[in-house]
């Protein structure tokens, strides 16, 4: 018989199960603004354009400046993906003077001496799952070379510097996608730190929790009660839901109710219909199931639905033009 994992261990592998779920749902759309070098005391935002945004050091080295906060270095391999949209800069150096000012880009080569080489650019969430990645998320979250996926990221940046310096005149759109996939890495990375503290991922690495998440996720259509959850994290009902709260800051109906509309969200976009997504998170009622999703999700099961089905039509016309 094989021995049981760790409690730890255990709580990395919810966790990780929970960031593969989260990814496998999102839809992201990146698009790159810029592509070049800066010399000199320069200056670089994206700040101001009501979206979140990104900035990678493919060549040499900047400094996040955000106010209120230390000076973030950011090295060759290195980068930053900025949630919402909030006040920032890039400089050269940790201490942004006045002589530090708005230049124009330079073409990524020839490469100059002291020069810091960026792909910068914007990208958005689309759909419940990127709401639920920015209740948890920090708003700026760094890319680090030292991180857990340390070899895809420098793989990633390796890939995206090729590409930038391959076309001086248009920035490539596999940029965009190679973008995209950095940020799931870096999603996945996330689910395992400190700082991501609420909602799921905080359920994710409790390991009393986890064994719990893993069976709400696999089988939310199960008819789950509140003793039910206590006795799969092996507590009483009185201390699960005490311990719980404290994790997430809700209650577990609450908790529940909010994965299987999260889920729910996910099979209406891979084109289940409103009754077989309804049925597959435990709904024999389409009536109850709509006031629940909209209860969550914000919008009635059908309108999402064709809400999503639009969105996407669109992107597949974008990249049919590109193409």
């Amino acid at each position: 018989m094989n021995a049981p994992l760790p409690a730890q261990a255990c709580s990395h592998t919810a966790a990780d199960h929970l960031a593969h779920w989260l990814v496998s749902g999102l839809e992201l759309d990146a698009s790159v603004f810029h592509v070049g070098q800066y010399c000199g005391p320069w200056r670089a935002s994206t700040a101001g354009r009501g979206r979140a945004s990104f900035h990678l050091v493919l060549r040499g080295e900047s400094w996040l400046q955000r106010q209120g906060q230390p000076p973030l270095r950011l090295q060759a391999g290195e980068g930053v993906f900025i949630l919402r949209d909030i006040p920032h800069s890039l400089t050269p150096g940790p201490h942004a003077g006045a002589e530090c000012q708005p230049c124009a880009m330079q073409p990524m080569q020839p490469a100059l001496p002291g020069a810091c080489a960026l792909a910068c650019g914007f990208f958005q969430f689309r759909g419940a799952f990127g709401e639920l990645l920015l209740e948890a998320f920090p708003e700026v979250v760094p890319i680090r070379s030292g991180s857990p996926s340390a070899g895809a990221v420098a793989s990633l940046f390796a890939l995206i510097l090729a590409e930038a310096e391959r076309d001086q005149t248009a920035a490539s759109p596999l940029i965009e996608r190679l973008t995209e996939l950095l940020f799931f890495y870096v999603a996945r990375d996330m689910a395992r730190r400190d700082e991501v503290a609420s909602g799921m991922f905080a359920v994710a690495r409790r390991p009393e929790f986890a064994p719990l998440l893993d069976d709400l996720l696999r089988d939310p259509g199960r008819a789950w009660s509140i003793d039910d959850m206590a006795r799969v994290a092996c507590m009483s009902r009185a201390s699960f839901c005490r311990h719980f709260v404290e994790a997430c800051g809700q209650p577990p109906a609450r908790f529940l109710l909010q994965v299987r509309m999260k889920i729910a969200a996910r099979r209406l976009q891979g084109g289940d219909s409103v009754l077989r997504a309804a049925e597959h998170v435990g709904y024999h009622s389409q009536a109850a199931f709509t006031r629940a999703f909209k209860k969550v999700i914000g919008e009635q099961p059908g309108a999402f639905q064709r809400a999503h089905r639009g969105g996407w039509d669109e992107r597949t016309k974008t990249c049919d033009a590109r193409a």
